[in-house]
């Protein structure tokens, strides 16, 4: 396996400091209260906001009442464009419009689309499957207000990553499951597909800087307590069917315990019938993404993924 470089070591023990394992349910609660905002030290780290993105607030209708909304208008002119439904990861515990306001800005920026960014409704308070139906019921909002949006929602993707990319997964099981609505493309960043933790990789990157194999069990714990983790709207993987599901690009990183979910999530919807492209990022540990000033495999993912929004999106 390719090392892991210094830098990434280093934010990976930051980071660890703050591992959810290390924490009690009333302090994940608090945590979810604070408002994290923008500030030189946030934006050096996670990144700032795309230049000539255009956002606006606003809401949409989850399952169970109005959801916060973020979206961002490209800075080209012309005709409307796509509409991009992103998901923010966070183990279903934590992740806000905030920190993720960099990944939403860059793909409306550069995949040229309206991104319309969800605050579902986290877990340890909600738990599942409160956050997938939070998802697929914006979406629906969404698809249906595109005048307001400025978007043609005849031409819609559905993209997350780690806990957003399950979420992105579900949402488009939902729609097939649920005869809409029409989803284009699914654009899964690292995502967690098999909630009973059966990939190799988990032992194989069990310490693993950014999450480890304690944390993806204390992020189960919290999101579905004593449900069952086989169903499919948790584990999209072990769905009976995958056929007719929208086409895909996976994203996975290699030091990553989530890695072969990924893996074995594609192969599972290329053998249903589904057009998948999977991308292995070396040297990465998960959620490489959240950090575009210190992970070097920024920029070729980011591009990877927008050029796959703009083919699927046309």
């Amino acid at each position: 396996m390719t090392r892991i470089d210094l830098r990434t070591r280093l934010l990976g023990r930051l980071i660890g400091l703050a591992s959810v394992t290390r924490r009690s349910e009333e302090q994940i609660l608090a945590d979810q209260r604070r408002v994290i905002g923008h500030n030189p030290l946030t934006d050096l780290l996670l990144g700032g906001l795309a230049r000539g993105v255009e956002v606006r607030d606003t809401t949409a209708a989850g399952a169970d009442g109005a959801i916060r909304v973020r979206t961002y208008h490209p800075p080209t002119a012309g005709d409307a464009p796509p509409l991009v439904v992103f998901i923010h990861g966070g183990g279903w515990t934590s992740g806000s419009l905030d920190t993720y306001d960099w990944f939403a800005s860059s793909i409306a920026r550069d995949a040229h689309a309206v991104v319309a960014s969800l605050d579902y409704r986290l877990a340890p308070g909600h738990r599942w499957p409160a956050a997938a139906e939070d998802a697929y019921a914006a979406t629906v909002d969404l698809i249906g207000r595109g005048a307001e949006l400025g978007a043609d929602t005849s031409r819609v993707a559905v993209v997350g990553d780690s806990a957003g990319g399950n979420l992105a997964a579900v949402v488009a099981l939902m729609a097939r499951d649920r005869s809409g609505p029409a989803i284009a493309f699914q654009g899964l960043v690292y995502p967690a597909t098999d909630m009973t933790m059966a990939s190799p990789s988990i032992e194989e990157n069990a310490y693993a800087p950014i999450l480890t194999k304690a944390d993806m069990l204390a992020f189960r714990g919290h999101y579905l307590e004593d449900q069952d983790p086989r169903h499919p709207y948790a584990s999209p993987l072990l769905a009976d069917d995958l056929s007719g599901l929208p086409p895909a690009l996976v994203q996975v990183a290699e030091h990553d315990p989530l890695r072969d979910d990924g893996l074995r999530y594609a192969a599972a919807l290329r053998a249903a019938g589904s057009a998948v492209r999977a991308t292995t990022y070396v040297g990465m540990p998960h959620g490489f993404m959240a950090f575009p000033r210190i992970s070097r495999a920024v920029p070729q993912a980011l591009g990877e993924l927008c050029q796959e929004l703009r083919s699927a999106l046309v």
